[in-house]
């Protein structure tokens, strides 16, 4: 049976109020007015089940979007780097997690150096990492805040949930860390396979994350921040009791597997990646000016759980699918009979916009007038 397209069809030559060469293709425009709907929606989804909202920045690494995100209610931000967080905290905002481990020396460094201008919470995951930040913080007369991160059945970073309480403790001893909270990402997986039961997804993360927050308390433990979901769980994930935190990133912009797991419509998606038809080989195939190094290539065709067509889909053809990258080249299969011509152009939602915004050193916002403001992603590229 032949899947079910989420396509709508819109217009395929796009302009824009004022200077409308103001930007080369490829390039992101990003619609205002959606970003502003999509940050509205998701801090009433956390105001209503009582948590906290502290989004992942690594979406668009731009502090004003980031700033929006904390006046429409946002307790702080995510971050997964610590030059990310440095970005951030330069631009003003003076409440970021860096969701990752912490075990070098000079990233230990560069925490605890912002750790004196900003409240700063670091992840941790192994009695080694938890040491050094210990050690260097005693030396240098500081304490430090922590979470620990638990594998909630992602295999990635995480203590396995069954050894966190004794890696719990064992942190909560050592001078000059402050173990004050758990957290995990574990995404659209319900018992460690991919799935499209958000609702089940969710909740069995809240309620492996509140369970294990219970005894670490019932072990006296100080467990004030239980932290957890993404954009497909975040809504599930918060309506478990003892959840006290979500950390969803995408939903800002939103993107092709978004539209996948259902938690957004085509009309939600915020971010597209304008590009220039340059060659139109033949009648079912156009070349456009955007490749490998325009479009993230992480989440890949036919992988589960949704199986997608291709590496994004035309936002201005109802059936036209980026099908194949190179580096400089994309490869667009469309019906035959189109009417495209070289020197078209086209708008294509990625598969995943969040390391897609990572290749590109500006987006353009689209106001409601029509006008572009260009916008560096100040926080691109940031590795370590």
């Amino acid at each position: 049976m032949r899947k079910e397209r989420l396509w709508i069809p819109v217009r395929r030559i796009f302009s824009y109020k004022g200077n409308v060469n103001m930007f080369e293709t490829p390039s992101i425009i990003v619609d205002e007015d959606k970003v502003r709907k999509n940050i509205k929606k998701m801090a009433e989804i956390a105001k209503k089940r009582g948590v906290r909202l502290r989004p992942h920045v690594k979406t668009h690494k731009i502090p004003k979007i980031a700033k929006m995100q904390i006046e429409a209610g946002a307790v702080g931000i995510t971050v997964a780097k610590t030059t990310e967080a440095e970005v951030m905290a330069s631009a003003g905002i003076n409440d970021i997690f860096v969701a990752y481990p912490i075990v070098t020396d000079a990233k230990i460094d560069r925490v605890l150096e912002l750790s004196k201008k900003i409240r700063l919470i670091v992840g941790v995951d192994s009695i080694e990492g938890a040491r050094k930040l210990s050690d260097k913080a005693k030396m240098n007369n500081q304490h430090i805040e922590v979470r620990l991160e638990v594998d909630t059945g992602l295999r990635r970073t995480g203590v396995k949930y069954e050894k966190a309480v004794d890696l719990a403790k064992e942190i909560s001893i050592l001078d000059n860390v402050n173990l004050t909270g758990i957290y995990t990402y574990k995404g659209a997986l319900f018992k460690g396979r991919p799935t499209l039961d958000l609702y089940k997804a969710g909740l069995e993360e809240g309620e492996l994350m509140a369970a294990l927050a219970k005894r670490l308390r019932k072990d006296g433990l100080e467990i004030k921040d239980v932290s957890g979901g993404s954009t497909p769980t975040a809504e599930n994930v918060a309506q478990v009791e003892g959840i006290t935190e979500i950390r969803p990133g995408t939903y800002v912009f939103n993107d092709r597997m978004q539209m996948g797991y259902k938690v957004c419509r085509f009309e939600d998606c915020a971010a597209k990646v304008v590009a220039t038809v340059v060659s139109i080989p033949s009648e079912d195939l156009l070349v456009i000016d955007g490749g490998s190094k325009t479009f993230a290539t992480d989440v890949q065709p036919n992988s589960e759980p949704l199986k997608l067509d291709g590496f994004g889909e035309c936002a201005n053809h109802h059936e036209g699918v980026l099908e194949r990258l190179t580096e400089e080249h994309g490869m667009v299969r469309v019906p035959p009979g189109q009417s495209f011509q070289v020197g078209d152009t086209i708008e294509i939602i990625p598969n995943h916009i969040c390391s897609t915004i990572n290749l590109h050193d500006a987006v353009y916002f689209k106001k409601e007038d029509g006008s572009l403001e260009k916008l560096a992603v100040s926080a691109r590229g940031k590795l370590y």
